[in-house]
């Protein structure tokens, strides 16, 4: 499509170009909202440490005082076992009826106690009253055949009060009657067992008494070790956060302009991914300052000769008498003025090609060769000024890559300027883009290409021009030297890479032009085979 007039007309809107979505800036409110509360980490540590441990403080009481329990209950449950032991052994059957050997001292010693109140009841085989205390409760039903002799406790209640109840059954039967063997029962079967219920119960003030004395043995020390321990934690937390404060000090301690690694052997381990990012950043950050830096200079150096020659120019236009004279002169500074705009307006593109990320202007899919006849449709009305075919050939399909639009058509823009520049009246400047396939399979590359039939670059300068401020000294074409370098700094940010070639398609020896190549990895693969075709 070489046809420059029709591809003027066509309005540079139509081209499907993706442009990142602009989001209304956040509220001021939302803003504060989403505000994160600073934290310290001496007390996110203290916190973590000290609520469980104020968990388990009760906890741990609550264990002493069932423990306490426990113990408490072991040697009184003794003496009522020794008590009513020694009371069934004093019941016995006489002439079938069941008595006891208890006497008046002996009663009295039975329920001599200065805290808690004793209670015992002697019942018969039929649950009647043989002495004791009548307000004594009986045990819960059980199977009596299977436990007498043996000593059993239970809780209850007596007048009120809560008693802790030690019983056992004493069998009636004589030792003869008891002890039948096998062929005496089959000539005298043996009667069934006559149980009596022998009960003795104690009030648990003695054992409420004791159980607090143990957990009162526990629990006051504690009191005293938990303050001790709380003071030991803090301590302990100041001195093991002590090397951020040295990092802090030793950071504070720095000179503005020192950006040299901060040296992680004297900070814990723990610390030690923290400083190295951080001397990843800083290393960074004086790359960044270096890029400035060299960025001033070389902007400062390069503006003195524009600069410079404008200003003559005007003192000689100021000292002229002729209005020839005035007018060249004038003609003179306004080139001077045009190739310092120029210089300034590349300074600024480099500036921000340098500082550009995926994170200020995220990258966007556009179609490759739409985006291409959009930023050509720009520069046809140069190439009418400077009397060049100007041509354009697209691809057959669309072709979308990951970009910056505004980077993109930079990086298009200084190479047609660049070919524009240099290729002499009546040349011919062509912008391609096509697909590339990869070892047969489908097309994998997006290839853009810009070829002029200029002077060429030779091969030992090609490596050279990108480097900024760089000019090929014989090319007589003057320039800033900065147009090939933005170029490699944007493709390199779009992991595209950047070729130089003669023309292939030149047939004048004298002017072999120049093929720039930049290749993008396509997002998908088309669906049909490309090649290059020429409208």
């Amino acid at each position: 499509m070489r046809d420059v007039q029709s591809l003027a007309a066509q309005p540079s809107s139509s081209a499907s170009v993706a442009h990142p979505t602009v989001h209304p800036a956040t509220p001021p409110a939302a803003a504060q909202a989403e505000e994160r509360v600073q934290r310290s980490l001496f007390g996110e540590i203290l916190d973590w440490m000290l609520v469980p441990l104020l968990l388990l403080w009760p906890i741990s009481i609550a264990i002493t005082y069932v423990v306490a329990k426990s113990i408490a209950n072991q040697p009184f449950d003794q003496a009522l076992d020794d008590s009513v032991t020694v009371l069934s052994q004093q019941v016995s059957e006489v002439n079938g009826k069941v008595v006891t050997r208890l006497t008046d001292p002996s009663r009295d010693f039975l329920r001599a106690d200065d805290v808690d109140n004793v209670y015992y009841l002697i019942t018969g085989p039929h649950g009647e009253y043989i002495d004791g205390d009548h307000d004594m409760h009986l045990p819960p039903v059980e199977d009596e055949t299977s436990h007498p002799g043996k000593v059993m406790f239970w809780d209850s209640s007596v007048h009120g009060s809560d008693v802790r109840i030690a019983y056992t059954y004493v069998d009636l039967r004589s030792a003869a009657e008891a002890n039948l063997t096998g062929a005496e029962q089959l000539r005298q079967p043996r009667p069934p067992a006559r149980l009596a219920l022998v009960q003795v119960g104690e009030t648990l003030e003695k054992r409420a008494r004791l159980a607090n004395e143990i957990i009162k043995g526990v629990i006051l020390p504690q009191f005293l070790i938990l303050p001790i321990a709380l003071a030991l934690i803090w301590f302990a937390l100041s001195r093991g956060l002590s090397p951020l404060s040295e990092l802090q000090q030793r950071i504070r301690a720095r000179r503005p302009d020192d950006l040299s690694p901060i040296d992680s052997g004297q900070v814990p381990e723990e610390i030690s991914p923290l400083v190295r990012s951080l001397n990843d950043m800083l290393s960074r950050l004086s790359l960044s300052i270096q890029t400035q830096k060299r960025f001033i200079a070389d902007a400062a150096h390069q503006m003195k000769t524009p600069l410079a020659g404008m200003r003559m120019q005007s003192e000689l236009a100021l000292r002229q008498t002729s209005q020839q004279d005035i007018h060249r002169s004038l003609e003179q500074l306004a080139k001077s003025s045009e190739s310092a705009t120029r210089l300034v307006n590349q300074l600024l593109s480099l500036a921000r090609a340098e500082n550009q990320s995926q994170e200020s202007a995220p990258f966007v899919e556009v179609d490759l060769s739409e985006f291409a006849r959009t930023v050509v449709q720009d520069w046809v009305q140069a190439s009418f000024s400077q009397r060049i075919d100007f041509g354009f050939e697209q691809a057959e399909q669309a072709l979308p890559v990951l970009c910056n639009p505004l980077m993109l058509r930079e990086l298009l823009g200084n190479l047609i300027d660049n070919a524009l520049h240099y290729t002499p009246v009546e040349g011919r400047v062509t912008v391609r883009v096509r697909a590339e396939p990869a070892a047969g399979l489908a097309p994998e590359l997006a290839i853009l290409e810009v070829e002029d039939t200029g002077p060429g670059i030779p091969p030992a300068e090609r490596d050279h021009v990108f480097q900024r401020f760089y000019r090929i000294l014989d090319s007589g074409r003057g320039g800033s030297g900065l147009g090939l370098a933005i170029v490699r700094e944007i493709a390199q940010q779009h992991d595209a890479e950047v070729t130089i070639s003669y023309n292939p398609r030149s047939s004048d020896p004298e002017l072999p032009g120049s093929l720039l190549r930049v290749c993008f990895r396509l997002q998908r693969k088309p669906d049909i085979d490309s090649s290059p075709d020429s409208h």
